[in-house]
């Protein structure tokens, strides 16, 4: 079974062989490490995909990692998006591929760029543009005027980007983690990006 678990742990050398082996003790396989953030107090945050043996239970793995001085787990679900982490590289050439429709390209891959669960684009007088399975069918538009957290909706934390003074993109995670503040840095940028990709083309 893949999980995904995101990880707080000191930003010094030792400290992700110190984790890799812990978690491999406890009966998981690393399948690949993803840097999210740095933090300005010597931490770093992790995304780490991992496959579990067979009858080992996710909490072993928590338990393994937050034995460790300085390691916190800050969150571990399931992780059904094929064993792959789609990167800001991939999200790009996604969007480059189709410029016309850069930004409803980019809305089809923001749930496996961010492990969230659904994104959406919607505009103040039409109403959403597009979706992913699982975002709302309907949905108020939300006044931004950067990327920023939203009120959660049906157990779904959100983060907005403003396109335009009359659309935004909106992602959404149920169940956590929370949007880190460099999570709303790139979806902000992959949006301006996707933006000015598509008005270059009218």
């Amino acid at each position: 079974m893949p999980y995904l678990l995101r990880v707080e742990l000191p930003d010094v050398p030792g400290s992700l062989g110190r984790l890799a082996t812990a978690i491999g003790e406890a009966g998981g396989d690393i399948e690949a490490i993803e840097i999210v953030e740095k933090g300005h107090g010597g931490t770093a945050v992790d995304d780490v995909l991992l496959e579990t043996a067979t009858g080992v239970m996710p909490d072993s793995v928590v338990s393994a990692c937050n034995a460790l001085d300085g390691v916190r787990v800050i969150w571990i679900s399931r992780y059904a998006a094929g064993g792959n982490l789609f990167l800001d590289l991939e999200a790009v050439e996604t969007i480059t591929e189709s410029p016309y429709d850069a930004l409803n390209r980019l809305v089809e891959v923001l749930p496996v760029t961010f492990r969230s669960d659904w994104a959406i684009r919607v505009q103040r007088s039409h109403g959403i543009v597009s979706r992913t399975d699982g975002a709302p069918e309907t949905l108020e538009f939300p006044e931004v005027e950067r990327a920023e957290r939203l009120p959660e909706l049906d157990d779904a934390l959100r983060a907005a980007v403003r396109v335009d003074g009359n659309e935004v993109v909106i992602i959404g995670r149920r169940g956590g983690p929370e949007f880190l503040d460099s999570e709303l840095a790139r979806l902000s940028h992959l949006v301006s990006l996707a933006s000015s990709i598509a008005g270059s083309t009218v």
